[in-house]
């Protein structure tokens, strides 16, 4: 049964499908930060191992938030890696060091990659398939990015 919100299925078919590159990105970008946790190695490796497991924790929330997002406007989740390759704007981490520095750039990348898809996504949720409440939310989910992105910038400086 399809909600009546209203909102056109046409909207939220477009926005399903946004959220669904969303939540590939925000897959992918966990998936990295626990390969950071469980492969950091140097004379911080207990600070950072540590660090990355807060990072991966807050994801494993939003991944969760993004679709049950996509499930309340009527749509199903993608919830399989193929889907979330094929659907992600970040790309998988190949590295030869496993320096807690290294993998904190990478991950930076990536949540600022992440920011600017949302930041784009505020308004065309709100403007182009009027749906306020993933606007709303989109700018809740740039927001932990920001504080997320600016924890990683803090430990490089």
């Amino acid at each position: 049964m399809q909600p009546s919100i209203g909102i056109s299925s046409e909207h939220t078919l477009a926005v399903a499908q946004s959220l669904s590159a969303i939540l590939a990105d925000e897959f992918l970008l966990y998936v990295k930060t626990r390969n950071a946790h469980w492969n950091v190695e140097g004379p911080d490796f207990h600070a950072k191992h540590l660090f990355f497991e807060s990072q991966y924790e807050a994801l494993e929330d939003v991944i969760d938030s993004v679709a049950e997002r996509i499930r309340s406007i009527g749509h199903y989740a993608p919830a399989t890696m193929q889907q979330y390759l094929q659907l992600t704007h970040l790309s998988e981490m190949n590295r030869e060091a496993n320096d807690g520095q290294g993998f904190e750039r990478l991950l930076l990348e990536d949540h600022e990659t992440i920011i600017m898809h949302l930041r784009g996504y505020v308004k065309t949720f709100a403007e182009d398939y009027k749906d306020a409440g993933s606007s709303d939310f989109a700018t809740q989910l740039m927001e932990t990015h920001e504080k997320m992105a600016w924890m990683l910038r803090a430990h490089l400086r």
